[in-house]
């Protein structure tokens, strides 16, 4: 008996999924509640585990191909017919994926959420859906460490995972079929993590596998513009290498000028705009065309907030970061000016101020910007604050959020001073109606009691939405934030 597992509903209005890498290939003995798949919804990357055990028949869909709700994933069969061939996908049962999970046992409540670990073996990548070379078209999504940070002073810590030793770029290739660019050369033995799916498709579009490219990331991590670079070394081989003299009955070839074959390196790359990508596009476009906008910046003394932050590791042992402290500030801020802890539902007209604070944190994470965020972050201490900080930007090495931690924020926090920068005026992350900007923490000449000295400065940007409040308020959430943090103790006041 042949059974069909069918891509089940991912929750937040998500109908479509790209698959990411197979985890299993026709012919595996697969338990309930195995991962099967790995697959990105425009929300995050997740592993669905199957809601049969059995013999894998079938797979349908290869890397990087979307695939939508309902459409059948792949099929099982009983160990006992795993013999018999394979049959073409029939059309979807009525029953939902969730309530077929149920029949047979599975412990997912929604499939590829909340599922039960201990029938799941150890995660292993299939060599691809047909073997041989196809194996090269299945990426291993690994993470890495080059997400945004939440620490303005300094970055995160080296992860103590090994890093592969590889030859010296500049070291000429053993072999290759196709060429190599100063990013390597085509390797169809190894596997470079590849992480972003538009690297992947982009790499699938020009007619090779990114993994297998010397990616210039951490822990080799292919970029999109070890991609963009190889290609661009590849069709400049393509037009110098000598051809060959013609015969005699041949007519010269006129040079080509076509994009395609320039030799200057400017030919155009098309990179189609979907998953996360898509999603953040149409979400920053809806902010900018429905909310009037304004912004207000401040330069802060942030010299004592260091030495606070030094203070509180003296009493209690434990480190607090400065996104942290600076976070506890906005908490307090946002219940002195509970305007700015809102959003505006156009279809009514209204202002809904909200009775809790869910604080989103803006983070550059290798698949892009996301802002994950702290559910009921004003019911925390400081402690708690900080340790909920400190597991997101864990988590952002590799962007894999749970779709319920990408929802429901009411007021962002964005330390671009991470990047590099001193100010930006940010988009608001729609429907709320504020965000708050940390520059870069650096030494500046400073008066301090009508004297020149040198003190550690803060740029505060401040960006609020003109229809919630005006000036003077989102000024006075402003200041005060400024005013923790030029000292800190003034918040025993508000405790």
């Amino acid at each position: 008996m042949s059974r069909e597992f069918l891509l089940p509903d991912l929750g937040e209005g998500l109908t479509e999924a790209e698959i990411v890498a197979w985890l299993v290939a026709p012919g595996d003995t697969i338990v309930i509640d195995q991962a099967v798949v790995e697959v990105e919804s425009a929300k995050s990357v997740v592993e669905l585990p199957s809601p049969y055990g059995g013999v894998v028949a079938s797979l349908f869909g290869e890397p990087g191909q979307i695939i939508h709700a309902g459409q059948v994933l792949l099929t099982v069969t009983d160990p006992a017919g795993s013999d018999a061939p394979a049959t073409a996908p029939t059309a979807a049962p009525a029953a939902t994926p969730t309530a077929v999970a149920a029949s047979e046992g599975s412990g997912a409540v929604l499939i590829g959420y909340g599922t039960t670990e201990s029938t799941r073996p150890p995660r292993r990548v299939a060599a691809g859906r047909f073997g041989g070379a196809s194996a090269a078209s299945v990426p291993v999504a690994a993470p890495t460490d080059a997400a945004q940070t939440t620490e303005p002073v300094r970055s995160e810590p080296a992860r103590s995972e090994p890093v592969r030793s590889e030859p010296a770029r500049s070291e000429p290739a053993a072999s290759t079929s196709t060429g190599s660019a100063s990013t390597g050369t085509l390797d169809p033995a190894r596997r470079s993590p590849v992480v972003s799916p538009i690297v992947r498709r982009l790499a699938r579009d020009n007619g090779f596998d990114a993994s297998t490219l010397i990616g210039s990331g951490q822990n080799d991590l292919v970029l999109r513009s070890d991609v963009e670079e190889y290609i661009r070394g590849r069709t400049v081989s393509a037009t110098s290498t000598p051809t060959s003299a013609p015969t005699p009955t041949s007519a010269p070839v006129p040079a080509s000028t076509t994009p395609a074959t320039r030799n200057d390196g400017s030919a155009a790359i098309r990179i189609p705009i979907s998953g996360l990508r898509k999603v953040v596009s149409a979400r920053l476009t809806t902010s900018r065309q429905e909310i009037p906008e304004a912004t207000i910046w401040l330069d802060v003394d942030a010299t004592a907030l260091f030495a606070a932050r030094d203070q509180l590791l003296q009493a209690t042992g434990e480190r607090f970061s400065v996104t942290a402290l600076i976070a506890r500030f906005v908490l307090s801020g946002l219940r002195q000016f509970p305007e700015l802890n809102s959003s505006v539902d156009t279809a009514s007209q209204e202002i809904l101020q909200h009775s809790v604070v869910n604080l989103g944190i803006a983070a550059q994470t290798s698949r892009g910007l996301m802002v994950p965020v702290i559910h009921d972050a004003h019911a925390m201490s400081t402690r708690q604050l900080r340790d909920s900080l400190a597991e997101l930007v864990a988590r952002s090495a590799d962007g894999t959020f749970a779709p319920s931690a990408l929802t429901g924020g009411t007021f962002t926090l964005n330390n671009f001073g991470s990047l590099g920068v001193d100010g930006s005026a940010a988009i608001i992350n729609h429907p709320e109606a504020a965000i708050l900007g940390i520059g870069r923490m650096i030494e500046r000449p400073w008066v301090v009691n009508h004297e020149l000295a040198v003190r550690t400065v803060v740029e505060l940007s401040m960006v609020f939405d003109h229809r919630v409040c005006d000036g003077g308020t989102a000024a006075g959430f402003l200041t005060y934030v400024a005013r923790c943090i030029e000292n800190p103790v003034s918040l025993l006041a508000d405790l």
